[in-house]
């Protein structure tokens, strides 16, 4: 087994590589940072051209210099991953089988999005939901993998929740939910879909809770109130708010003869 088919790349909660098999020596940590950068940005673009990697990792810099950190960060992670980086013409890319935990959860979340995949077969990726990608790490080509990775994750969770209350499994989607909501806690579609699972289930009081500690997280941090979608939600679940039924009218009995 050759080093890079044996090499799983984690971006998620920092940069390290993980060997899949006993006796691989240990890297990835010790690379210097412009190797580190180099596989973390191959790991979450594909194949792209050289020019392309050396304007985004070295931006600042002229463009014949940043061409020349580029052959040295690729010499230095060649030298201690061998075959890690796969060199065809003037693209760049990982080698074929090397493992990338991103790759992994968005693989994973794209499956629990498509309508036709059964959710029992969508099993979650071994690797933290709430794990944020290359925290501490500033460079734009990051920032707008972070937020593009962040959406997905949470679109993820909130359709998987409805997902496992139309199979009936309860339990398992208020976890899903509520994972939402502990991964964005101001993000109200995370909280609509707890609500949504608590109602399902027939917990009304539950539902109640749930939405009276948003409207009160919302109110201390943001100085708003929930959206007319959360309200039109929880609606039904309030007191007195219940579908409005007809007032019955009583007949007019008419009034006995005055006595003379």
């Amino acid at each position: 087994m050759d080093l890079a088919s044996a090499t799983r790349v984690a971006l998620l909660d920092g940069f390290a590589l993980e060997r899949t098999h006993a006796g691989a020596p240990a890297a990835g940590n010790d690379l210097p940072h412009s190797a580190q950068r180099l596989i973390a940005h191959l790991s979450l673009f594909g194949h792209p051209g050289r020019s392309a990697i050396a304007g985004q990792l070295w931006p600042d810099v002229p463009e014949e210099h940043a061409h020349g950190s580029l052959r040295s960060a690729l010499w230095r992670v060649q030298k201690a991953v061998p075959g890690l980086v796969d060199v065809s013409g003037g693209a760049l890319g990982l080698a074929a089988g090397v493992r990338v935990d991103v790759r992994e959860l968005s693989d994973w979340a794209r499956r629990v999005l498509d309508p036709l995949a059964a959710v029992d077969d969508i099993v979650a990726p071994d690797v933290g939901l709430r794990g944020e990608l290359l925290p501490g790490w500033y460079d734009d080509w990051v920032l707008f993998a972070r937020e593009r990775l962040r959406q997905l994750k949470m679109h993820a969770l909130e359709v998987l929740a409805d997902r496992l209350v139309d199979g009936g499994r309860y339990g398992d989607a208020v976890q899903v939910a509520y994972a939402a909501v502990g991964t964005e806690p101001l993000r109200e579609s995370a909280h609509r879909a707890v609500v949504r699972v608590h109602l399902a289930e027939g917990n009304t009081a539950e539902a109640l809770r749930a939405y009276e500690a948003f409207r009160e997280l919302l109110a201390d941090e943001l100085g708003i109130a929930p959206s007319p979608l959360m309200e039109e939600l929880i609606r039904p679940a309030r007191p007195g708010t219940g579908p409005r039924s007809r007032p019955v009218r009583c007949p007019v009995q008419p009034l006995p003869p005055a006595r003379v």
